[in-house]
């Protein structure tokens, strides 16, 4: 390695250590300006202060575009805080929509419950952006799914949606072109959804795509597959679960017909996309009536959209022998058609990636191991500021996702009532990362193990349901143990090649353990979030 190359991979390995170590170690904080206290617990800067400057621009220190362009790490460490800020009454907090009153038929947000922060519904494992909360949205109830992996979530449906609408216009121009019908498969990282026939006037027959809907769009998340972007559900979630209002200009653009790219790269198409308005249609407005306005400042959305499109992936357990086999087991009986376990990503936007795996000799919490590298390029674009941070936009092959993007009907037990009375039949295939950390199962949280949602499949899983029945006992446990080993994993308490821990720090491992928590580059390491 050249010198001066070495030097680059040496800072940029030492900006990691400062951005994925902190002393923060719990789901929730409070404000330290509001709530001080001997052990210095809490986040160190006010809510004044992580707003800055407002979004601005490169060129402009202090702001949302600034850090995240310069300074990445330090904006995903403010979106961590951000994600687990108890906000308060004075800031925004309530009241929930409607004050918990009105039509809950045509509004299921009115059941969504009162949180103060978003680790409330999604903090397990402890200090990570997991799973843990349920929501009244529908009769049955909405358990809260973990965040890990939601930005490469995003990239891969945004790319198989333009893989899609890439085919449909080719069809549309051949038809056009030939004076004749064409049909084509839709078919996008190995995944099939269907097909469609394009007619020479220009009009599309959808009626034989499946998984998504005639517009081509993957929505990847809610169950149902309704959102499109972090984005949205980031505003949406803000404003159902905790009466907090932003008038967020990227989605206000979007909604009305104008394509946007938010600052972590994300199209919003509104010229093709049904795009989620902002609850708030300016800085000035407060449809809440709380005397709150602007409780979200677009800078606060900046980060924190920038944390969840950077946050780690599930991790990996103990791969033994029984969950080798237990794999192949659970690709025999066809559970991968829909689980699909690999998919590629053409233009990775994310700073940096970690990958964590069990590590036998790992003498810290869980036995687990984490490798954190970067993945973007410096620029010199002699402002005088520090380099840019440029995503370096190379493929990345999502290992273990175990998913393929598209809705099924898994038959009457997954069926859904809702406040209407109609019922939702077809749901997203749920990625299984993380699954073997993430009990009870289903949308609803009525199954209280793995073995029981296998079990509560049916409908168009009925077949690979009927085979692990129909497995010997051996067979069926071995099958259990390679979902076991899908893990997710608290950060604050994973040691890594950024902070492996220190076995002779007095009280190990409960102190000196190691950490991975993605934070911020500082310039200045005085600094504190």
């Amino acid at each position: 390695m050249r010198a001066k190359n070495k030097s680059r991979f040496m800072h940029a390995a030492t900006m990691l250590v400062i951005a994925w170590s902190t002393t923060d170690a719990t789901a929730q904080l409070t404000d330290q300006t509001q709530t001080p206290n001997a052990a210095n617990a809490g986040i160190a800067k006010s809510y004044a202060e992580q707003i800055g400057t407002g979004r601005g621009d490169s060129f402009s220190p202090g702001s949302s575009s600034f850090i995240t362009k310069r300074d990445p790490f330090r904006s995903v460490r403010r979106g961590r805080q951000l994600f687990q800020r108890k906000f308060t009454v004075a800031q925004g907090s309530g009241p929930r929509t409607g004050d918990g009153i009105g039509d809950i038929e045509s509004d299921g947000s009115i059941g969504a419950g009162m949180a103060d922060s978003c680790a409330s519904c999604h903090g397990r494992p402890r200090g990570a952006a997991g799973f843990g909360g349920d929501v009244f949205t529908r009769p049955d109830s909405r358990d809260a799914p973990h965040l890990f992996g939601l930005g490469l979530q995003e990239m891969l449906a945004d790319e198989i949606t333009k893989d899609l609408r890439a085919i449909r216009e080719g069809a549309v121009a051949d038809a056009q072109a030939s004076g004749v019908p064409e049909t084509r498969d839709l078919t996008s990282k190995g995944i099939t959804y269907g097909s469609l026939t394009a007619h020479p006037d220009g009009a599309v027959d959808t009626s034989n795509v499946e998984g998504v809907n005639a517009d081509l769009r993957v929505r990847p998340f809610f169950a149902e597959g309704t959102t499109i972007s972090m984005r949205e559900f980031i505003v949406g979630a803000l404003n159902a679960e905790m009466g907090l209002e932003a008038a967020d200009p990227d989605l206000l653009a979007a909604s009305s017909g104008t394509d946007v790219v938010t600052p972590s790269g994300m199209v919003l198409s509104g010229s093709a996309d049904a795009i989620e308005a902002p609850p708030a249609s300016s800085q000035a407005d407060d449809p809440d009536g709380d005397g709150v306005v602007n409780e979200i400042p677009t800078a606060i959305v900046d980060h924190m959209e920038f944390y969840l499109l950077n946050y780690f992936k599930p991790g990996r357990y103990e791969l033994t022998d029984k969950a080798r086999k237990g794999r192949r087991v659970f690709r025999r009986i066809g559970c991968t058609q829909c689980h699909v376990s690999n998919l590629l990503i053409e233009n990775d936007r994310r700073v940096a990636d970690v990958t964590t795996e069990f590590d036998p000799g790992e003498p810290g919490f869980n036995r687990l191991f984490a490798t954190a590298s970067t993945r973007f390029d410096e620029v010199d674009d002699g402002s005088g500021f520090a380099t840019l941070k440029v995503p370096q936009g190379s493929t990345f092959l999502v290992v273990d996702i175990f998913t393929d993007f598209k809705r099924h009907d898994l038959g009457p037990n997954f069926h859904e009532v809702n406040f209407d009375g109609s019922s939702t039949t077809h749901f997203m295939t749920e990625p299984l990362w993380g699954v073997g950390s993430t009990a009870p199962y289903g949308h609803d949280g009525r199954s209280i193990n793995l073995m029981e949602v296998i079990l509560r499949h049916g409908g168009e899983a009925q077949a690979s349901r009927d085979r692990f029945e129909e497995l010997s006992a051996v067979h069926r446990g071995r099958l259990l143990q390679f979902l076991n080993s899908l893990v997710l994993f608290p950060p604050d308490d994973t040691a890594s090649n950024l902070n492996p821990g220190d076995p002779t720090t007095p009280g190990f491992p409960q102190r000196g353990h190691g950490s991975i928590n993605l934070g911020a580059l500082f310039n200045d390491p005085t600094e504190g979030e």
